[in-house]
């Protein structure tokens, strides 16, 4: 017998690795995820809920749906190849959860660590608001609002909130929220392929 024949017999062939199977957009979920636990903090800072709430309802949900559900459609938007929406939902889940344990270990006298919280994020929501210019309209909007919110209750948490500042950021985090919603709505009714459908908008880039 040749060595190349004793070759053929003890080396199996190399077979092509499977491709992986698709798996649905995670998408929807998560800006669900981010769309409620948004409304639940920004009806406190808007004051709705003041005299009759203990302004903490959204807490286990920061944990849990805006948090863990959020950061597990970003691993599954890794799964899809979609470096954008992984980077973003995974980002966002993070921060929900964060939130929670500061809030949950924070000392009473915190001074402006929200602030600055808020500033590193705004920062991180900039490039990604810019990005998402390449992905379509209602997407965009989304990260727009989401940086006015930002950026308006950081200066509300610098300031003490004087002025209603952090109030002006409620309502806007309420129509970040609503903007989310709606956008996790139309990939949810785009995704099935029925006969109903909502419209996103182009890329602006």
């Amino acid at each position: 017998m040749s060595v190349s024949e004793h070759r053929d017999e003890v080396a199996p062939a190399v077979q092509p690795a499977a491709a992986a199977a698709p798996i649905a957009d995670p998408g929807p979920l998560g800006l669900a995820a981010f769309a409620l636990t948004t409304f639940l903090l920004s009806v406190v800072n808007a004051h709705w809920t003041s005299g009759n709430s203990a302004g903490t309802a959204f807490l286990g949900y920061a944990l849990a749906y805006g948090g863990v559900v959020q950061l597990l459609a970003g691993m599954w938007e890794f799964r899809n190849k979609n470096v954008f929406g992984a980077t973003a939902f995974s980002s966002y889940g993070a921060f929900w959860i964060g939130l929670f344990v500061w809030i949950k270990n924070a000392p009473a006298a915190t001074g402006h660590d929200l602030g600055w919280i808020l500033v590193a994020f705004a920062i991180f929501n900039t490039y990604m608001l810019i990005m998402s210019a390449q992905v379509n309209t209602a997407v965009f909007a989304v990260f727009l609002t989401l940086e006015l919110t930002e950026i308006v209750l950081a200066v509300g948490n610098f300031t003490g909130g004087t002025g209603g500042i952090s109030q002006a950021g409620g309502y806007l985090g309420v129509l970040t929220a609503l903007v989310a919603w709606y956008t996790s709505a139309a990939g949810l009714a785009n995704g099935l392929g029925g006969r109903l459908r909502l419209p996103v908008g182009r890329a602006l880039i």
